[in-house]
């Protein structure tokens, strides 16, 4: 009597609990929510995501009449894919990993005026309490349901690679029955713009079950690492890849003082040019003509520090490069009137220079920049005799 006394009186105080906790309106549909416990993540789910959850069930003014804690098994469920009652997935779409919550769904987003017999009457309001365990990300990567990707484990980051980059991967492609087609225990590096996963990446075998199954591939990727590649100048002919990172975020500039260390190779290894060392780095300034153009201002897209090998296709070269140190050029805006007009004649003599010496895209550079430097000069100029007259006619 004493037990059953005491089990009445731990119910009463946990409803009274439940009563006491703020609740949360979700949607337009009555749906309610109490949080009985707060989850460890900032993150919750979206549509398509496999969930796993724990729950009890009872009518508005009975006792709980299902439980997957029963059970000892969590329910799993595509979540927004109508695989369970709309309040559970307005309701779980809100929660966060390891939450529990108190939801009480209304009839219209549960089992409507049909009810679903013999344990939920027609026009039944339920109480759910419910407990998110994990999900599995899946996402709608080619956005018509051809190409799902299930997250098995989440990464490191938040960055991702870009379609020039170069990752190395292990992967395992198979059918929907686990026939094997393809496996690599060992990394495998390839470019993103690359077919690594067409028919040459398959045995003849493989291909034919694949073809003769009419069955879905199945791919199970891990991402180990990546490198960055910068398409230079636009066009795919000038591609840097990123071996080691740089310091910080800054890089050079046109006018930078650049202290650098490169070989240039032809395609067969073949050493053609070699400037720098440890000890000694080459010294240059930026856009001046004194490197390969497309080679310059791949050096202007790396930061201190960074390792990197340098591919031009128009004449079948690369580099191998780093970055030891750089000196950005004064900025403009920071120059007294003196230094600003002593650096419009610099850039114009070197525009001379670049121009007699053939290098026309180079010239018409440092021309340009001289006539933006010069009109922001004159700007400046005009600026500072406005102010004076104006001071002059209030005095």
């Amino acid at each position: 009597m004493g037990d059953f006394n005491s089990k009445k009186s731990n119910k009463v105080n946990f409803e009274t609990k439940i009563q006491e906790l703020q609740e949360i309106v979700i949607g337009k549909g009555g749906l309610r929510k109490k949080i009985l416990q707060k989850g460890n993540s900032w993150k919750t789910p979206f549509h398509g995501d496999e969930i796993q959850v724990h729950y009890r069930v009872k009518l508005q003014d009975g006792e709980f009449f299902d439980s997957s804690y029963d059970r000892g098994k969590p329910f799993t469920f595509k979540l927004g894919q109508g695989e369970v009652i709309k309040g559970w997935d307005e309701g779980i779409a809100t929660m966060k990993k390891s939450e529990r919550a108190i939801f009480t769904i209304p009839p219209n987003l549960a089992y409507g005026e049909i009810g679903s017999p013999p344990l939920i009457p027609p026009n039944s309001t339920l109480i759910f309490e419910i407990e998110l365990i994990s999900w599995n990300s899946i996402r709608d990567i080619s956005g018509d349901g051809g190409i799902l990707k299930k997250i098995i484990k989440e990464g490191e980051g938040w960055a991702t690679p870009r379609d020039v980059d170069e990752v190395l991967v292990k992967y395992v492609a198979s059918c929907a029955d686990g026939n094997i087609l393809s496996q690599y225990d060992d990394a495998v590096e390839f470019s993103l713009m690359e077919d690594c996963f067409g028919n040459s990446s398959f045995d003849g075998d493989g291909i034919g079950i694949l073809q003769s199954s009419n069955s879905n591939l199945i791919i199970h990727l891990e991402l180990i690492s990546w490198k960055s590649v910068v398409d230079v100048i636009g066009d795919n002919k000038v591609l840097k890849k990123s071996i080691k990172v740089g310091e910080g975020y800054d890089h050079p500039n046109e006018g930078s003082l650049a202290k650098v260390i490169y070989i240039g190779k032809l395609q067969d290894g073949i050493i053609f040019e070699r400037k720098g060392s440890d000890e000694e780095p080459f010294e240059y300034v930026c856009l001046e003509g004194q490197l390969n153009e497309n080679l310059d201002r791949a050096i202007m897209t790396m930061k201190k520090g960074e390792e990197a090998i340098v591919t031009i296709s128009s004449n079948f070269t690369f580099y191998e490069i780093k970055l030891v140190d750089f000196n950005k050029e004064k900025p403009f805006w920071k120059m007294d009137t003196k230094e600003k007009i002593e650096a419009c004649d610099k850039i114009k003599n070197e525009g001379n220079v670049l121009f007699k010496d053939g290098k026309f895209q180079c010239a018409s550079g440092k021309y340009e920049k001289e006539c933006n430097s010069f009109s922001f000069l004159l700007f400046c100029f005009d600026f500072h005799i406005t102010i004076i007259i104006r001071q002059s006619q209030t005095s």
